[in-house]
């Protein structure tokens, strides 16, 4: 039985080649950096940091969507089905606008026109600066595509509830798997978040770092899910 688990993540050729090649644009996006950039470096961990992010993001992705097409196949939809997928969605959209607005991507803020910034790490640039109205938007890539990974694996545990549409949104917010990297999430993005960053600690970015992978485990794995099938 654990040697069929295990192979349902033994991935195909395509798989690898995509992977490599993902590792090679990252590479080269770094050294044209470095030999490009008259910026002297002195945390390069922080230049490693938006790959992390993206990479562990890719692989999250890759864990669920193999284990869901794993699963038997069923032609009948379940009753509810599509309902339940629109209050996934609806629970993604409206996690993903939080952690945006809490991280400071999104805020209110005296800001005209729109300005790039060409000349950040890869990653943490090109960021683009407007202005909306009243609302400013300052996001960094490396933690938008994270912001991204994380209301997807929403979505998917939102799917995976049973019964009615309510039961899937009130089924994630009380999962601890998926409750808790919320909040850890939404903690670090107020320490550590663009907006902030001026005021920001010397290690808030690795906290972030730690506690985005972590979020990223809880809610790929989702321990107390799977120990409550276990004890059915």
């Amino acid at each position: 039985m654990n040697v069929e688990r295990l192979r349902r993540y033994e991935p195909e050729p395509r798989e690898v080649t995509a992977l490599a090649a993902l590792l090679f644009a990252e590479a080269a996006l770094l050294v044209g950096y470095l030999q490009t950039t008259q910026a002297t470096v002195t945390a390069p961990r922080y230049l490693v940091y938006p790959f992390a992010w993206i990479n562990a993001g890719v692989l999250a992705i890759w864990i669920v969507r193999r284990r869901r097409v794993s699963r038997p196949s069923n032609d009948a939809q379940p009753p509810g089905a599509s309902r339940r997928r629109i209050a996934g969605v609806g629970v993604a959209v409206g996690y993903f606008l939080a952690l945006t607005w809490i991280g400071g991507a999104i805020a209110f803020g005296d800001v005209s026109g729109v300005t790039v910034h060409w000349d950040l790490p890869p990653g943490w640039g090109p960021m683009v600066i407007a202005g909306l109205g009243p609302i400013r938007i300052a996001p960094i890539p490396y933690r938008i595509f994270g912001y991204g990974v994380l209301a997807y694996l929403i979505y998917v545990a939102a799917l995976d509830a049973e019964a009615t549409p309510l039961s899937a949104i009130v089924g994630v917010f009380s999962c601890v798997s998926c409750t808790l990297p919320v909040l850890a999430l939404i903690l670090s993005s107020t320490v550590g978040g663009a907006a902030g960053a001026a005021a920001s600690t010397a290690y808030s970015y690795d906290l972030a770092v730690l506690v985005y992978l972590a979020a990223l485990g809880l809610l790929t794995w989702r321990p107390d899910v799977t120990l409550l099938r276990w004890l059915r």
